[in-house]
Protein backbone atom coordinates (compact mmCIF):
# COMPACT_ATOMS: atom_id res chain seq x y z
CA UNK A 1 0.00 0.00 0.00
CA UNK A 2 1.46 3.35 -0.99
CA UNK A 3 0.56 6.74 1.23
CA UNK A 4 0.61 10.03 -0.58
CA UNK A 5 0.38 12.94 1.30
CA UNK A 6 0.53 15.58 -0.57
CA UNK A 7 1.97 18.23 1.91
CA UNK A 8 4.53 17.21 4.80
CA UNK A 9 4.20 20.56 6.51
CA UNK A 10 1.21 21.94 8.87
CA UNK A 11 0.48 25.98 8.93
CA UNK A 12 -0.05 27.31 12.97
CA UNK A 13 -4.02 28.01 11.55
CA UNK A 14 -4.08 24.79 10.50
CA UNK A 15 -2.98 23.54 14.16
CA UNK A 16 -5.19 26.07 15.71
CA UNK A 17 -8.49 25.40 13.39
CA UNK A 18 -7.68 21.32 15.05
CA UNK A 19 -7.39 23.01 18.54
CA UNK A 20 -10.51 24.81 18.62
CA UNK A 21 -12.55 22.73 16.81
CA UNK A 22 -11.26 19.75 19.54
CA UNK A 23 -11.60 22.32 22.60
CA UNK A 24 -15.33 23.45 21.93
CA UNK A 25 -15.91 19.27 22.40
CA UNK A 26 -14.52 19.09 26.04
CA UNK A 27 -15.97 17.68 29.06
CA UNK A 28 -14.86 17.03 32.28
CA UNK A 29 -15.17 13.28 31.48
CA UNK A 30 -12.56 14.16 29.23
CA UNK A 31 -9.84 15.84 31.24
CA UNK A 32 -10.24 12.28 33.44
CA UNK A 33 -9.87 10.55 30.12
CA UNK A 34 -6.35 12.46 29.32
CA UNK A 35 -5.30 11.78 32.78
CA UNK A 36 -5.40 8.11 32.60
CA UNK A 37 -3.83 7.77 29.46
CA UNK A 38 -0.78 9.80 30.84
CA UNK A 39 1.38 7.12 30.76
CA UNK A 40 0.89 6.42 26.93
CA UNK A 41 0.66 10.12 25.75
CA UNK A 42 4.29 10.67 27.73
CA UNK A 43 5.43 7.54 25.62
CA UNK A 44 4.67 9.62 22.37
CA UNK A 45 6.08 12.54 23.99
CA UNK A 46 9.01 10.72 24.61
CA UNK A 47 9.34 8.44 21.60
CA UNK A 48 8.83 10.58 18.32
CA UNK A 49 11.42 13.21 17.24
CA UNK A 50 9.48 16.27 16.82
CA UNK A 51 7.16 15.68 20.67
CA UNK A 52 10.15 15.23 22.58
CA UNK A 53 10.80 18.92 22.48
CA UNK A 54 7.96 19.44 24.65
CA UNK A 55 8.28 16.88 27.37
CA UNK A 56 8.69 19.30 30.32
CA UNK A 57 5.86 20.85 29.18
CA UNK A 58 3.59 17.97 29.07
CA UNK A 59 5.04 17.34 32.37
CA UNK A 60 3.58 21.17 34.05
CA UNK A 61 0.50 20.37 31.79
CA UNK A 62 -0.10 17.04 33.54
CA UNK A 63 0.33 18.55 36.83
CA UNK A 64 -2.28 21.87 36.05
CA UNK A 65 -4.74 19.10 34.55
CA UNK A 66 -4.36 17.01 37.90
CA UNK A 67 -5.08 20.24 39.78
CA UNK A 68 -7.72 21.23 38.22
CA UNK A 69 -9.47 17.59 38.06
CA UNK A 70 -8.89 17.29 42.56
CA UNK A 71 -9.99 21.24 43.09
CA UNK A 72 -6.27 22.12 44.15
CA UNK A 73 -6.66 24.96 41.49
CA UNK A 74 -9.04 26.65 39.25
CA UNK A 75 -7.65 30.17 39.06
CA UNK A 76 -7.18 28.46 35.39
CA UNK A 77 -10.12 29.16 33.09
CA UNK A 78 -11.63 26.25 31.84
CA UNK A 79 -10.89 26.97 28.24
CA UNK A 80 -7.24 26.53 29.04
CA UNK A 81 -7.68 23.22 30.37
CA UNK A 82 -10.07 21.99 27.54
CA UNK A 83 -7.52 23.65 24.87
CA UNK A 84 -4.58 21.24 26.53
CA UNK A 85 -6.93 18.52 26.83
CA UNK A 86 -7.98 18.83 22.97
CA UNK A 87 -4.04 19.16 21.98
CA UNK A 88 -3.42 15.77 24.01
CA UNK A 89 -6.29 14.46 22.43
CA UNK A 90 -5.00 15.43 18.71
CA UNK A 91 -1.70 13.65 20.08
CA UNK A 92 -3.17 10.39 21.24
CA UNK A 93 -5.34 10.08 17.80
CA UNK A 94 -3.43 8.62 14.96
CA UNK A 95 -5.39 9.76 12.23
CA UNK A 96 -5.18 13.32 12.37
CA UNK A 97 -4.22 15.80 9.44
CA UNK A 98 -0.82 13.39 8.96
CA UNK A 99 -1.42 10.44 10.02
CA UNK A 100 0.95 8.77 12.86
CA UNK A 101 2.11 5.90 10.35
CA UNK A 102 3.76 7.92 8.55
CA UNK A 103 7.63 7.77 10.11
CA UNK A 104 9.07 11.18 11.33
CA UNK A 105 6.64 13.74 9.68
CA UNK A 106 3.12 11.67 11.13
CA UNK A 107 4.29 13.74 14.47
CA UNK A 108 4.84 17.13 12.84
CA UNK A 109 0.76 18.18 13.06
CA UNK A 110 1.10 16.91 17.02
CA UNK A 111 3.89 19.11 17.79
CA UNK A 112 2.81 22.10 15.62
CA UNK A 113 -1.49 21.38 17.99
CA UNK A 114 1.00 21.38 21.16
CA UNK A 115 3.01 24.21 20.30
CA UNK A 116 -0.01 26.08 19.59
CA UNK A 117 -1.75 25.32 22.72
CA UNK A 118 1.24 26.56 24.69
CA UNK A 119 1.13 29.61 23.07
CA UNK A 120 -2.78 30.03 23.43
CA UNK A 121 -2.89 29.14 26.98
CA UNK A 122 0.55 30.83 28.32
CA UNK A 123 -0.05 34.05 29.87
CA UNK A 124 -2.40 31.36 31.90
CA UNK A 125 0.12 29.00 32.63
CA UNK A 126 2.51 31.96 33.57
CA UNK A 127 -0.02 32.78 36.63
Amino acid sequence: MKVEIKTTKITNKQAADALTRGTKRVTHDDLKRVLDKSDEIEKKFKNHGPLSRFIEDLKLLFSLMKDYMNGTYRTIPWWSVAAIVAALFYVLDPIDLIPDFIPVIGYIDDAAVVAICLRMVEADLQK
